[in-house]
């Protein structure tokens, strides 16, 4: 399996399919409308409309695509989705390129428009869904022939779990699931599943196990006295992408963000773990790319005068960069004008307060309007962060409050941001205790996440900075 080849694929398909399109449509144009008008069969020539065009409508279409997510999971595609998806996409881009382009050409009458249209729509579905088609049934069929599958991980070792495995690995069809082995929940003299499959481990090494065998797949099957476990097991995976389902009567004990998912004769219920569509997704990222750009370059003014303020207040560096916790656990380096005096922390990791005496007198100033945040929009502008999401923590904080709140690592479902919720809403915070009720506004953030809720959060902390309200 190669993720990068078979994208690689989709996106030549599509930009082939778009190409050959815009080729057959500048053709019925020539042969068909033009010759309508002018009364005398047109001779097809390759002008300077059609070069253009065959530059131009493929990167558009590539670029549309991307925007919908559809160049991501590229190995997990359903067909019969794919239609759906591609005749959607089609009636966007088609009628977006018709009132760009096509729209004010000189026609005999009205009735031309909705035959160029017709045309239009289905070449461009007609070609991309073709290609489509291949790629995924080609795909289908490998993976239904166990020519290659998704390394899966089964999480329980009892009568469940070996049911379960029997019943994947016995359909005639396989689901794609290609098991490394097994964890297992309580410890018991011996494990059913190890007649089948090898043991990997206990609960406290799922993270390891994920990472060692690059599983995409995480397969839950616990007995009824293990139910208890599920929300551990849920913290461990979050954060990663992988695909995690359970068998069916566990869906009482879940929170209700789960769809039904038919593996053929094995029904499983997979746990929901993309917070925002994939064009979602992407708008948002788009975004994040605009305005960090536009911070870093417009603000440059305000980056001097604030650098000589921190140097004039207190002796050492301009910026401080410190290891903060990202999406999915990975850690990065944060970047911020230095606040506090040089060694503030030579006592080991503390968290600052509103009267610290490590705090510097401009520090403080920066701050109150959050001053001291602006050099992150590079860290946005590469990627470690998002204008708008859970503020990012140190791992030795991290810890402690996971002891309280093992709940907090749903946060590590998406990236870090410069703002928050928990920050409009609560501020800085003092000690692991703060931290906690903080979490709170930043798993409602998450459970409501969206691109007007990001847009709000970016408005009121606005109103935060210029009225200096930042704690």
């Amino acid at each position: 399996m190669n993720p990068r080849l078979q994208t690689f694929k989709y996106i030549l398909f599509d930009w082939l399919a778009a190409s050959a399109t815009w080729s057959l449509f500048f053709f019925y144009r020539k042969t068909v409308v033009e010759s309508q008008i002018y009364g005398y069969q047109i001779m097809v020539n390759m002008d300077h409309r059609f070069i253009q065009g065959l530059i131009l409508i493929p990167i558009f279409w590539v670029l549309f695509y991307a925007l919908l997510g559809t160049y991501r999971n590229v190995y997990r595609k359903s067909r019969l989705r794919e239609l759906g998806q591609t005749i959607a996409a089609t009636t966007i881009g088609v009628t977006a390129i018709f009132f760009a382009l096509i729209l004010d050409d000189q026609v005999v009458n009205y009735t031309t428009y909705y035959q160029s249209y017709v045309v239009l729509f289905g070449a461009h579905f007609g070609l991309t869904f073709l290609f489509r088609f291949i790629l995924s049934s080609i795909t289908a069929s490998k993976i239904h022939s166990r020519k290659f599958g998704f390394p899966t991980l089964m999480i329980g070792s009892d009568a469940k779990a070996v049911e379960l495995y029997q019943e994947l690995e016995d359909q005639q069809r396989s689901s794609g699931n290609l098991f490394k082995g097994f964890i297992r929940v309580k410890e018991r003299e011996s494990y059913p599943l190890e007649n089948h499959l090898p043991f990997l481990g206990t609960m406290d090494r799922i993270s390891e196990v994920l990472d060692e065998h690059k599983i995409e797949e995480v397969i839950i099957a616990l007995e009824s006295s293990e139910h208890q476990s599920l929300q551990m097991i849920l913290n461990k995976v979050n954060g990663r992408n992988i695909i995690v389902k359970v068998i069916p009567d566990m869906y009482d004990i879940l929170s209700g963000s789960v769809r039904m998912d038919s593996i053929y004769g094995t029904p499983l219920i997979q746990v929901r773990q993309d917070i925002l569509e994939p064009w979602q997704l992407v708008t948002k990222r788009a975004g994040d790319i605009i305005v960090s750009s536009l911070a870093l370059i417009v603000l440059s003014p305000l980056y001097l005068l604030t650098a000589i303020g921190v140097k004039l207040s207190s002796p050492g560096p301009i910026f401080y960069a410190q290891e903060r916790i990202g999406k999915g656990g990975k850690p990065f380096k944060i970047f911020k004008f230095r606040s506090m005096i040089v060694d503030a922390e030579k006592a080991g990791p503390a968290l600052s307060s509103d009267h610290d005496p490590r705090i510097t007198p401009f520090g403080r100033f920066m701050r109150k309007v959050r001053l001291d945040e602006v050099p992150q929009f590079y860290n946005v502008l590469i990627g470690d962060m998002s204008l708008v999401g859970p503020r990012p923590e140190r791992q030795y904080f991290i810890d402690q409050i996971v002891k309280e709140a093992p709940h907090y690592t749903h946060l590590l479902k998406v990236k870090p941001g410069i703002t928050s919720w928990g920050m409009v809403k609560y501020g800085y915070a003092e000690n692991v205790e703060q931290m906690i009720r903080r979490m709170k506004f930043d798993l409602l953030y998450i459970e409501n996440m969206s691109l007007l809720v990001d847009i709000k959060i970016l408005i009121y902390t606005v109103q935060t900075v210029l009225m200096g309200r930042g704690k």
